[in-house]
């Protein structure tokens, strides 16, 4: 398929993630309200979508529980400041297994396993426009930790946000992710139009090549709403790939906690960077209302 760079571009900041980042930099925010003013200042520097998880405001260690989701959305609600919601559904799929020896039972801690509903129950309450659809099982890291999603966990799922009205982003990690979305599309449980995420340089996933990237965009139906990013140093520089490769951008602190060298960003400092970049190509960065036009959203959570 032919690329043709991007035109019109609306940028995702990733606030805040759920890696252990926050001993590594202060800018990462872990309360509801970190998370809520972390969307706001990255709305201000020009992001249209926000992309959340919440954080135990006691430990900074990644949550899912409904009680942070709600504060956070309940203050970016009071503020009065129009962004397009993205909340992930990637939490619940975490298997850390035992030592080489011994892989069964489980590890107790880093292991959260839950049924499609549950992992849902944020997305059922809140109403965002769009939540996340982790479209794989792969590695992570160098230990014992496997993201586990299996086909019929994400039928279950898709299934699940397509009775919500909430618009899955697909996360690809690989590949053969991308054609397991397409499967899920070709079970009416994908609604046109589909919008996918490239997460290109993540370990073990696809690295972040441009030969990889072209592999991976090259996959993508035509009439899929693409988006892609890389992580750590890479993250600026992937947004004019991105652009080139007729991509939307995404950017945050879940994915990169530097603006240069001995610098730590915030999320706005990177929104900022990525808007230079996008406007320097000569593309027209889109608002939220935009967004949902070109996505058919619909804002329930205001």
């Amino acid at each position: 398929m032919p690329l043709t760079p991007s035109r019109e571009v609306f940028v995702t900041c990733a606030v805040t993630g759920a890696g252990d980042t926050t001993g590594r930099s202060d800018k990462v925010p872990v309360t509801p309200r970190q998370i809520a003013d972390a969307c706001l200042e990255a709305a201000e520097a020009g992001a249209a979508v926000v992309h959340i998880h919440v954080r135990d405001p006691r430990t900074g260690k990644a949550a899912r529980d409904v009680a942070l989701y709600e504060e956070v959305v309940g203050h970016i609600r009071a503020s009065g400041r129009d962004m397009v919601l993205n909340l992930t559904a990637g939490m619940g799929g975490d298997l850390t297994l035992g030592d080489p020896e011994s892989p069964l039972p489980p590890a107790a801690q880093g292991t959260d396993m839950a049924g499609a509903t549950e992992r849902l129950a944020h997305v059922a309450a809140m109403r965002p426009e769009i939540c996340t659809l982790d479209c794989g099982t792969m590695n992570f890291g160098e230990g014992d930790y496997v993201m586990v999603n299996t086909p019929s966990m994400l039928l279950a799922m898709a299934r699940g946000m397509q009775a919500l009205g909430v618009r899955p982003e697909i996360e690809a990690f690989d590949t053969g992710h991308i054609l397991l979305a397409r499967w899920l599309h070709s079970q009416g449980v994908l609604d046109d139009p589909v919008m996918i995420q490239l997460c290109m340089g993540i370990p073990w996933g696809a690295p972040d090549d441009l030969a990889t990237f072209l592999a991976m965009r090259g996959a993508v139906p035509a009439d899929w709403i693409a988006s892609a990013f890389s992580i750590g140093r890479s993250q600026l520089p992937y947004v004019g790939l991105a652009v080139a490769g007729g991509c939307h951008v995404r950017v945050g602190l879940e994915d990169n906690i530097w603006l240069a060298k001995g610098k730590l960003a915030t999320n706005g400092d990177l929104v900022a960077q990525a808007r230079k970049v996008i406007e320097g190509t000569g593309a027209k960065l889109l608002g939220p209302a935009e967004v949902r036009e070109r996505l058919q959203l619909t804002k329930r959570w205001a």
